[in-house]
């Protein structure tokens, strides 16, 4: 799920990255052009329910492709996300759309 907050200026945007419980695992990177699909970044908040959250500021006007890397081996793609990108690996990643 993504949650988008725009600044009042229009040119920046809180997106609020969240991936149900259902992924059922013990730790979740968000990784994607943002931060050069860092596999070690800060891992995403787990939550009481089992799902996972982490904000982030971005800039508006642009398009970042990202996915979520569950306990460091498996890639999962944003079931909500604007659209979808083949890249180089033979699957998708997951855009999101500011």
């Amino acid at each position: 799920m993504l949650k988008k907050n725009y600044s009042k200026k229009g040119n920046s945007c809180r997106v609020t990255f969240k991936l149900p419980a259902d992924v059922k695992a013990d730790q979740v990177i968000l990784c994607g052009e943002f931060n050069h699909w860092d596999k070690n970044a800060k891992p995403m908040k787990k939550l009481k329910d089992g799902s996972f959250s982490q904000t982030l500021s971005l800039d508006t006007k642009k398009e970042y492709r990202f996915r979520y890397l569950l306990n460091g081996s498996v890639w999962e793609n944003d079931w909500e996300a604007d659209k979808y990108l083949s890249n180089e690996f033979g699957s998708e990643d997951s855009v999101i759309v500011l």
